[in-house]
């Protein structure tokens, strides 16, 4: 099975979502402490990943800002630190989308706790993951 490892790169945490071929979904799973590389080791000996996606961070207008570069690097450490491909994937409005999602789910008793801080980041990278795996599939919304 097409395993497939996500992360939604921020100066304080980096969120982490898994995905998978067969079903074309991603679920989220944690937010870890920005350039914590024993936890992100863990998560790629656990899920062992075909390909790892790394939201690229762009402002409106498709421009690189700040946070592009040091995003890039993170993904350019994780291809050091692993044999599966990294691919860059635009991640504009994954915040954003990522709080929406989180205030519905609270709304509709889906998620019976409160929201939390690495919860945003967790589910931001669950976005990009199912972007980049509809994208994958030819299943984008247009």
């Amino acid at each position: 099975m097409s395993v497939y490892l996500a992360f939604d790169f921020g100066e304080k945490r980096i969120g982490a979502a898994v995905g998978d071929a067969i079903t074309g979904t991603a679920r989220a799973l944690a937010a870890l402490p920005a350039g914590d590389w024993d936890a992100i080791g863990r998560l790629l000996r656990e899920w062992h990943p075909q390909t790892c996606i790394v939201g690229l961070p762009l402002t409106e207008d498709g421009a690189e800002q700040r946070i592009t570069q040091r995003a890039r690097a993170f993904a350019e450490e994780l291809g050091r630190r692993q044999t599966a491909p990294v691919h860059l994937c635009d991640e504009r409005y994954s915040s954003r989308a990522a709080m929406d999602e989180l205030r519905a789910a609270r709304a509709s008793g889906r998620m019976a706790r409160r929201v939390r801080k690495g919860d945003r980041d967790a589910e931001a990278a669950r976005l990009i993951l199912q972007q980049w795996l509809d994208e994958q599939r030819g299943t984008t919304k247009a």
